[in-house]
């Protein structure tokens, strides 16, 4: 029984720390291409799987699927966004499938491995730029981080949480 129950910690702790994508696109993934090379010369790149991440811009729904604009940000040890205001520059997903525009929010972190597909032209802000297309082969969106100022991160015994009033007046 208590070894049933150490594999199944063992298992628990191991499935906590895994890389973000699954092992099999790690492997097939070229480690060699720097978010730099593709984004100058992504013809060069086509049919490559990279993996990248970041924080994602913006999202739009279209009969082929979603397209999802990433500020790309450098990745951990794990494979998740740094948070950092240092980037790259951006690049664009092609998702086959419908992605809810609430989840995949604005400011929400995700990490893909994808298949570089070319570039595409479009505005940022008043000028055109060419965005390198990835078309999505696994993607991992990370949880919300909750900021530590939202509630007190002390208990005071004199604390009204609930601001109901102490009921002395």
């Amino acid at each position: 029984m208590r070894m049933l129950a150490l594999v199944f910690c063992l298992a628990l702790c191991v499935q906590g720390c895994s890389y973000a994508i699954s092992p099999p696109l790690v492997k097939q993934s070229d480690k060699t291409i720097s978010f730099e090379q593709l984004l100058a010369e992504p013809a060069s790149y086509t049919g490559k799987t990279v993996i990248l991440g970041g924080i994602i811009a913006q999202i739009k729904n279209t009969p082929q699927g979603a397209l999802i604009e990433i500020i790309q940000k450098e990745l951990d040890y794990w494979g998740k966004p740094v948070r950092t205001d240092k980037t790259g520059g951006r690049f664009l997903l092609r998702h086959p499938g419908f992605l809810d525009a609430m989840v995949y929010a604005p400011g929400r972190e995700l990490t893909v491995a994808a298949e570089v597909v070319g570039t595409e032209e479009k505005a940022l802000t008043q000028a055109e730029y060419s965005y390198p297309l990835l078309r999505v082969r696994e993607l991992k969106l990370w949880e919300r981080e909750r900021r530590s100022w939202d509630r007190p991160q002390w208990i005071d015994p004199l604390y009204d949480v609930h601001g109901t009033g102490s009921g002395v007046e």
